[in-house]
Order: structure tokens, then C-alpha cells, then sequence
């Protein structure tokens, strides 16, 4: 059994269409290559009271991890910490080494000509003050830290949306915690082009290939409308290890195959990973 996740992406600019949320993108590639699954991606607008339900109703459906992203600045909008400390019940305070990581970024800021004073105003404390229990992950690219705390069985993890301090954070500080959660669980996919068959054709032998190999998961991508015999068949699955992995591929790739060509469809391979 795959290591459940789910993602709460904070932004009204996601919500309005400003910002494409490449961040959903990237964090559930990356996951899903740990071993984990992405069960949930929520996005919600920048409210203490919207983000603070998000929170308890996936926590309720306890996932073994639970990542925010975004909301962490030190800017008015920035409240998902705020939203956090609301669904755990618990009061925002200032944590020292929070508060030392944001002091020694300014004072590199200042070394480095960028700003003037490394004077930590209320703005810059704010993103010192974390939900009582938590822990800060230091960012290597930016100033506001991540934050990492425990609550009823799910590890709650809050992450910048700047993307590089996003990803940043995660590689260094996140991604060895969901690949040992993960254990030996091993993400494997391939994917073919067939043309000569439209979608509806398939679904029934779809639906056939998948009842006789339950550990893959096939979706139909088709490139084009329903007229135009063009599809991308995608197979995944998660196992004990690449081996096991690569054989249920295999073996549901030969049985789509054989079936694709039976119904006069031409086969072209993609790509594989893992």
C-alpha cells in the first residue's frame, strides 16, 4: 500500500486563474517517484478560516502526510500558519530557531548588497511564528522556513510557493522522510500511442485488461476528438520493488497489445520510467 498524501495549495491567485499551479505539478511527480500517493490536491484562497477547514477535514481523513504550500511570507495575505494553529487548536509564538534562520538570512541579504538593514521588523518576525509543537526546515533559497509538526497520526508539512524555495525545501528536508515512509515501494509507468481505434472501441477491453491485472492502473488519453483514431494508453502501479513493478507492467502491456492489435490498431511506444 502506497504512503497517503494529500496537498492543500493556499493562493487566491490559483483560484482566479493569475498563477498556473505548477507547484500541485511538480510536488505530485515527485511524490508519486518516492513511492507515495497523492491522494487529495486542494487549493483554497488566502483565508484563515477556509484554510483552517481544509486542514481538519483532511486530517480527519488521515493521511500519512498532509503538505501545505504557499501562505508562509511575510506579507498580509500570507495565513496559512495562522489557519494551521485554527484546526490543531493550538496559539502562533515565536520559535528561536525560526527566528535565528530569518535574522541570519537578512544579515546575508545586507553582506551581499541587497538590502540595507537587517532590522527584523514585524512583518519578518511574523515568519518566526509557528503553531505550538512545530519545527522550522531552513530554506536554502529564501527567508521563510518551512514548518514540520505532528498531529493525530499525520505529519503536516507547510512549504513556501516561491517554486525553487518549494523544492528546495522538500529535496533537503522533505523527500527522505516520504521515501522512508514509503519503505521499498517502488512508482513505475509506461505509456503507448495507438492509433486505428477510437476510445469507445477500447473501454470495454480496458476495462477487461484491468480486471485480469488489478495492481495497474490504465488511462486512456485521447489526441483528438472521438472521430480521429489517435490514443495514449498510460500504465502505472507501485510495488514492492522495481522488479515486481516492471513484470505487472509487462505482463498487462502484452495483453493490451495483443488486444489493440486483434481490434486492427497500430502500437507505438512513448516512454518508460520509473
Amino acid at each position: 500500500m502506497a504512503c497517503s498524501i494529500e496537498i492543500i495549495c493556499v493562493g487566491t491567485e490559483l483560484l482566479i486563474g493569475k498563477t498556473l499551479n505548477t507547484n500541485a505539478y511538480w510536488l505530485s511527480k515527485r511524490i508519486t517517484s518516492l513511492g507515495g500517493k497523492v491522494a487529495r490536491i486542494t487549493v483554497v484562497s488566502d483565508d484563515v478560516s477556509e484554510i483552517a477547514s481544509s486542514v481538519k477535514e483532511a486530517v480527519r481523513r488521515k493521511p500519512r502526510f498532509l503538505i501545505t504550500v504557499g501562505g508562509l511570507g511575510p506579507t498580509f495575505d500570507d495565513k496559512t500558519l495562522e489557519g494551521v494553529a485554527k484546526a490543531l487548536r493550538c496559539k502562533l509564538e515565536i520559535d528561536d530557531e525560526a527566528l535565528k534562520m530569518v535574522t541570519e538570512k537578512y544579515h546575508v541579504y545586507v553582506e551581499e548588497g541587497r538590502m540595507e538593514k537587517a532590522e527584523l521588523t514585524p512583518p519578518r518576525v511574523k515568519m518566526a511564528k509557528l503553531p505550538e509543537g512545530a519545527k522550522p526546515l531552513p530554506n536554502p533559497v529564501g527567508t521563510a522556513p518551512g514548518v514540520i509538526i505532528e498531529c493525530e497520526g499525520t505529519t503536516l508539512v507547510a512549504l513556501p510557493g516561491v517554486p525553487p524555495e518549494m523544492m528546495a525545501i522538500f529535496e533537503e528536508s522533505v523527500a527522505s522522510i516520504l521515501r522512508q515512509a514509503a519503505g521499498d515501494v517502488t512508482f513505475f509507468e509506461t505509456s503507448i500511442d495507438v492509433t486505428g481505434v477510437v476510445e469507445s472501441e477500447m473501454a470495454p477491453i480496458i476495462d477487461r485488461v484491468m480486471h485480469d491485472n488489478p495492481y495497474v492502473y490504465i488511462k486512456s488519453h485521447p489526441k483528438g476528438g472521438e472521430g480521429i483514431s489517435k490514443i495514449e494508453f498510460h500504465l502505472s502501479t507501485t510495488a514492492e520493488n522495481s522488479n515486481i513493478a516492471r513484470k505487472y507492467i509487462s505482463k498487462t502491456l502484452v495483453q493490451l497489445s495483443g488486444m489493440v492489435l486483434k481490434k486492427g490498431g497500430k502500437i507505438k511506444p512513448v516512454k518508460t520510467e520509473t
